[in-house]
């Protein structure tokens, strides 16, 4: 059925269409029985799901990545489609518009997006009070970053800002350093103003009577040496997890037309093309930490093999975003569908 109502919906402008499916979605939700349907038709709860990783107890290991609901302005009606967790975000500290559109576009011979969106959002004050008055109790990551026009000598104190504006209304916090598509925001990912940035949060973090667990979200474009500075700063500073990863600026083994590459210029890379690298960086941080630091798994998931493939890998979670655009509404459940089956 899915299939069928993705080649109409891929007829269309990605962005106009993603926020017209959500308008749908929040219809349904809010229809007498549409609650319960969507409950009934999406969520499976089974012990064998439940995980319970830097010290939250999540449902079940299959989670909505950073990018989808940006704004948390569907956090309830998601959580019906079978999730354990959600991710908003990225948020900044002010509203800025993003990049200029076209801005998310589909290569569905590659099973691939390749987006530059900016960090649009409507800030991170809008975001914690809808957070504030949401009705479910999924838990909630909360992905923070910069706004375009703060320095990197300054972006800490936009960290701090979303750090505490979010505070008491999500569970754990993800810093995206890794973003292709904020100007200079990568160099943050540098070993000394990576280490200043994390010690900075973490004391802020430590100040609290009840700190959260903070992540990391790094590019899949890093080296093996930069990985080992990553790992080494995210272990000194006491971090509780890496999410691995983000999208990338390779545009090798496309399938799609160089010419329509070239055109859509820069952007992430998202889906199917990412699925090797992200495994790769899971299965190199894990080695490398004996398997003791916790790893969110993104990039290229799609089914419940490639989540499998990442739980392989090392990862404790897994996250999708792509592939919930590709395989529709049911992603969630088909995986721990399948996780059940095979425990």
């Amino acid at each position: 059925m899915y299939n069928i109502v993705k080649k109409i919906l891929f007829k269309y402008d990605p962005e106009n269409v993603h926020y017209k499916v959500m308008k749908w979605l929040t219809k349904a939700y809010n229809l007498g029985v549409g609650k319960k349907y969507l409950e009934s038709n999406y969520c499976i709860k089974h012990p064998s799901l439940e995980r319970t990783v830097f010290g939250l107890k999540f449902k079940n290991p299959v989670g909505l990545a950073a990018g989808f609901d940006k704004d948390a302005r569907f956090v309830d009606e998601l959580a019906c489609l079978g999730f354990g967790f959600i991710e908003i975000g990225t948020v900044t500290p002010r509203p800025q518009d993003g990049n200029e559109k076209p801005r998310l576009f589909r290569f569905p011979n590659d099973e691939a997006i390749i987006n530059r969106m900016g960090f649009n959002n409507q800030g991170v004050e809008t975001a914690a009070l809808r957070l504030k008055n949401r009705k479910t109790d999924i838990i909630i990551g909360g992905n923070i970053g910069k706004n375009k026009t703060t320095s990197n000598e300054d972006a800490s104190k936009d960290y701090e800002y979303c750090f505490k504006i979010l505070h008491p209304v999500v569970d754990y916090f993800v810093v995206n350093i890794s973003s292709p598509n904020t100007p200079n925001l990568r160099e943050l990912q540098e070993k000394q103003p990576l280490r200043d940035l994390l010690l900075q949060l973490q004391n802020l973090n430590l100040s609290y009577p009840n700190p959260k667990p903070i992540l990391l979200k790094i590019a899949p474009d890093l080296t093996n040496t930069q990985l080992d500075d990553v790992i080494e700063v995210v272990t000194e500073t006491q971090l509780a997890g890496i999410v691995a990863t983000n999208t990338t600026i390779d545009r090798e083994g496309l399938k799609a037309d160089k010419n329509l590459i070239e055109k859509t210029g820069s952007g992430g890379v998202s889906g199917k093309p990412l699925k090797q690298r992200s495994t790769e960086i899971i299965q190199y941080i894990s080695t490398k930490t004996n398997g003791k630091l916790p790893i969110i798994a993104v990039g290229g998931i799609f089914t419940a093999e490639d989540a499998q493939e990442k739980i392989n890998a090392g990862a404790s979670l897994v996250q999708v975003y792509t592939g919930f655009i590709y395989e529709g509404p049911a992603i969630a459940k088909k995986i721990c569908k399948s996780f059940i089956k095979n425990k």
